[in-house]
């Protein structure tokens, strides 16, 4: 019988890894496609969890596991993706800011925009400013994702747009922000380019921003 990739995206959905993993090395087995397995089953489990979540109808240990089985899921078919010539639809530099040691709505805002196949260079935490000014261009990255928990680390956000704007490389990376103090008129009033709500959201912006390059 053939690899169902409904099936597939159903135990993505319940973290269950072993079952995408033995699926996803079945569909291979089979000469289906790496991108149609990606895109149809991971992909597509992963962007359920992520509207779940963003309707509070699953919450982060969810998350957590099922970004878990989609990572042992694009282990065996990264290999394959580079053979087929798949690449990711766009950059992100993500990290949480100077300060603060935050990371559980980086790490779901990470596998968010990864499960939405985009490439994600993870800073992880404290990152200063220059840092992530300094990767982005170093990685040519279209996005830099800045988060921040604390209403006193997130002044940082606005060095991180300094940074960007004397670095001459503004008109080609936009500034993401994001985190609980973070609101639309902060990410205004620092001149960062967009502010959203959620891990889900955020993902869904990055690829927009990234399909209009």
């Amino acid at each position: 019988m053939a690899m169902d990739l409904l099936a597939l995206s159903e135990f993505l959905q319940k973290g269950r890894a072993k079952e995408v993993t033995e699926l996803v090395q079945q569909g291979l087995d089979e000469n289906m496609s790496a991108k149609v397995i990606l895109q149809d089953g991971l992909m597509h489990g992963m962007n359920i969890i992520g509207e779940k979540f963003k309707n509070n109808e699953v919450f982060v240990p969810e998350v957590l596991i099922a970004a878990r089985a989609m990572n042992m899921g694009t282990v065996i078919l990264k290999p394959f993706l580079a053979d087929a010539g798949v690449q990711a639809t766009g950059k992100v530099v993500i990290g949480t800011v100077k300060g603060d040691l935050h990371d559980i709505g980086k790490n779901l805002v990470g596998m968010m925009m990864e499960g939405k196949g985009l490439e994600v260079i993870d800073l992880g935490t404290d990152v200063p400013p220059q840092k992530y000014v300094d990767e982005a261009i170093a990685q040519g990255a279209d996005i830099i994702a800045c988060s921040a928990l604390l209403t006193t680390t997130m002044t940082q956000m606005k060095a991180v747009v300094e940074a960007l704007d004397a670095s001459g490389a503004r008109d080609k990376i936009k500034i993401m922000v994001g985190g609980a103090p973070v609101t639309d008129s902060y990410c205004e009033s620092i001149g960062a380019d967009f502010y959203t709500a959620d891990a889900a959201s955020a993902a869904n912006k990055a690829v927009e921003i990234c399909s209009v390059k």
